[in-house]
């Protein structure tokens, strides 16, 4: 068993001690980070959140406590008493915060012993992952991750500061919802009391806050979990955070306006970067055109180049059949690669379009004295020179091209693009692009299912001048609509909703929906729509990727106290997990596995 603290009161956190406390009498508490015995000397390095301060015991001032010191062990919670000493000029340890003092122990009190960790407390550690998630609780003591969950708390509280400064009010909405499986599953839980039925889990907030609007509370805000059953990928996970917010009375400006005044805040606030305002505006159609992405990684060109005019009549069959069956060509100028690359190289980025389902990829080395590649025996001189002018090639150039359906070239030469960035290393984590992504399309078509499935979600508006398109061409109408982007990452997103019944009726008929299913799913909306419903938008941030990037890591789970793996399993607590017999019966359950 441990000592007790009785009698003992923490007077400062480890790191915020310094030069201006020498002869303070203080007491700390924390972990043993490391013990240096020196014989007559022992030093102890006291950690908690805020850093780490040396301690001293010496065996002829004191013999009792050194004895004592001498059987602390890493990870030993322990209580020090003492007076704050400046360290001698050599002893001065400038990487620490508080390297220019340390503490005399008048007492030392072991609180609780430790087994030795299964990995080290240090900062970036390299233990597989699976290690560090089982044993969460010790992962979350290095310095590293302690930052990340800090950064977090001051994202957040600077959101709700923002958000309450502008007339915006946190209101809950409920965990326990309706299943209305329209895109990502639902995470279902029984009812006891209502035999066969279930709630849903929410997907987000949405169809609460917009009849908030209804209500009358004008402005909405929350930090609110959202849940979504599907697979994995590194910055997904089964449950998520949203800064989710709503407004009256407003149009797509006044949106986005308010949304980058929070993240130009928000950044200068928590780590210090200046964000130029207003954010660049972009619309889905550029920004599939340029960058083949919809959340373009804008620090770096290699911008996508449409060569299908200067190609529908020529000799090579992949590029003419692509344009005649209304595809389209287009190139990558990886400049300076045609000296870089390798052809190993080379051949790599063409098996990384194939998994986006291109067919392949043509290239062209640009050298002093000619051509290199397999295709320009196909083009003729002018045609070729075409190419070359387009693409601003010049010597020592790699040219990649991908002919095929306009979403397949988009995909494929988007992440070429980020791969061939990657690869040169023209990203920084420390430098931080904004813009907004503007002017979404409505609706897509969906191959599988032969309808049209709502691009966002179905409560979007449609642009004014597009309203007459839902009639006679759905797919060229284009929404109210907009993401924020950061880095390649879509940070936010939202749009101005419909809150008209009759066009939130038509939208739902063009989803697919019979007017009885549109009620069984949505009545609860629609009946709201009856009774004076405001204009009304939002937006919602991913709080979970926002703090990942302002943190620089690159996944989620770094900056999640408690995440779930691949398979949407927790490691440390083996959820989900089997449960008695009884409470599924309680449930009316019966399992067919």
């Amino acid at each position: 068993m441990g000592e007790s603290i009785r009698g003992l009161k923490r007077t400062h956190m480890c790191a915020e001690l310094g030069i201006n406390d020498v002869g303070k009498n203080v007491t700390v508490m924390g972990w043993c980070h490391r013990t240096r015995n020196l014989g007559g000397v022992i030093f102890i390095n006291i950690r908690d959140r805020s850093g780490i301060i040396q301690t001293v015991y010496n065996d002829e001032s004191d013999p009792e406590i050194f004895e004592k010191a001498g059987t602390v062990r890493g990870e030993y919670v322990v209580a020090v008493s003492g007076v704050v000493s400046k360290r001698a000029p050599e002893a001065v340890n400038p990487e620490m915060a508080t390297g220019e003092i340390e503490i005399i122990a008048k007492e030392l009190r072991i609180l609780s012993s430790a087994e030795t960790p299964p990995m080290y407390i240090e900062e970036n550690s390299d233990v597989n992952e699976v290690t560090r998630l089982k044993y969460r609780y010790i992962d979350l003591r290095r310095p590293d991750m302690q930052r990340n969950l800090m950064l977090r708390h001051r994202i957040s509280k600077i959101a709700r500061d923002y958000y309450d400064e502008k007339g915006f009010l946190e209101i809950e909405t409920p965990m326990l919802t309706k299943s209305t499986p329209e895109g990502a599953r639902d995470y279902l839980i029984p009812s006891r009391v209502h035999p066969g039925k279930f709630f849903a889990l929410p997907q987000s907030p949405q169809l609460f806050k917009q009849l908030l609007m209804v209500s009358g509370f004008d402005r909405y805000f929350q930090i609110v979990k959202c849940f979504r059953d599907e697979d994995l990928r590194a910055d997904r996970q089964p449950e998520f955070t949203q800064i989710d917010l709503e407004m009256s009375f407003v149009n797509v400006d006044d949106v986005l306006s308010v949304n980058e005044e929070f993240i130009k805040r928000l950044f200068k606030e928590a780590i210090n970067v200046d964000i130029e305002t207003p954010l660049l505006r972009m619309p889905y159609k550029e920004a599939m055109e340029r960058f083949g992405s919809d959340k373009p990684d804008i620090r770096f060109g290699l911008e996508l180049v449409n060569v299908s005019d200067l190609v529908e009549n020529c000799g090579f069959k992949v590029f003419s059949d692509a344009v005649k069956d209304g595809g389209s060509v287009r190139a990558i100028n990886a400049k300076g690669c045609g000296e870089k690359f390798k052809r190993k190289e080379i051949d790599a980025l063409v098996e990384l379009v194939k998994t986006y389902k291109a067919k392949g990829m043509a290239w062209i080395v640009v050298e002093e004295n000619g051509l290199k590649s397999s295709i320009t025996k196909f083009f003729s001189e002018d045609e070729m020179n075409a190419i070359l002018q387009r693409v601003e090639a010049e010597p020592g150039d790699l040219i990649c091209f991908v002919a095929d359906k306009d979403q397949v070239v988009f995909d494929s030469l988007g992440q070429l693009r980020l791969e061939i960035a990657r690869k040169l290393g023209l990203t920084d984590s420390k430098e931080f692009k904004l813009l907004w992504v503007t002017e979404f399309p409505l609706l897509e078509y969906d191959e599988e299912e032969k309808r049209y499935v709502a691009k966002h979600h179905p409560f979007t508006s449609p642009m004014d001048e597009d309203i007459e398109l839902l009639d006679t061409d759905p797919g060229k109408v284009r929404a109210k609509a907009y993401d924020m982007v950061l880095n390649g990452n879509e940070i936010g997103g939202g749009s101005i909703r419909i809150h008209s019944q009759d066009l939130q009726s038509k939208m739902f008929k063009l989803l697919g929906f019979s007017e009885e299913d549109a009620w069984a799913r949505f009545g609860f909306l629609l009946e709201a729509f009856k009774y004076g419903t405001p204009p009304h938008g939002g937006m919602a941030f991913g709080l979970d990727r926002l703090v990942m990037l302002m943190a620089g890591r690159s996944s989620i789970r770094d900056v999640i106290a408690f995440p779930k793996v691949q398979n949407a399993s927790c490691l440390m607590s083996n959820a989900p997990d089997s449960v008695e017999p009884e409470q599924l019966k309680e449930l009316h359950i019966k399992l067919d596995l």
